[in-house]
């Protein structure tokens, strides 16, 4: 892709409003395609945890669980102290929001999608209850 094509893709973006969404939206979003990642956020979600509190469940390494949690500290979701000898990692909640308040622009949409399609729904019902009209 050239300059000249990112450039037409931002412009195009801003026009549509998505140029101002959180820059790690990406980044957010990557990091949370991982099932393995989203099971780290859970139990995080009950509190800081150490690397081996975080790989004891899990039938991986202590280095791949590691591997996990830079991506999930590169998303901004996760941060991590120096305890003495321990790095114990914490939930972040604001790139979490920030994903949520994306989503939430297209509550609307789902909801009236839902509607029409619940609307038709019982249109169809209504007629197969009637019958076959004009026998």
């Amino acid at each position: 892709m050239t300059n000249a094509d990112l450039l037409y893709n931002y412009k195009v973006m801003e026009q549509i409003g998505y140029a101002n969404q959180p820059e790690n939206l990406d980044a957010i979003f990557a990091a949370l395609a991982d099932p393995t990642r989203r099971a780290i956020l859970s139990r995080l979600s009950s509190g800081e945890a150490s690397v081996n509190e975080l790989a004891a469940p899990f039938e991986m390494s202590q280095p791949a669980v590691s591997k996990h949690l830079k991506v999930l500290e590169r998303a901004g979701l996760v941060e991590r102290d120096i305890d003495q000898q321990r790095r114990p990692a914490r939930l972040k909640a604001e790139p979490m929001a920030e994903a949520v308040g994306w989503l939430e622009e297209f509550k609307q949409f789902w909801s009236s999608s839902f509607d029409q399609l619940d609307g038709l729904l019982d249109e169809l019902k209504k007629a197969e209850t009637k019958g076959p009209q004009n026998e």
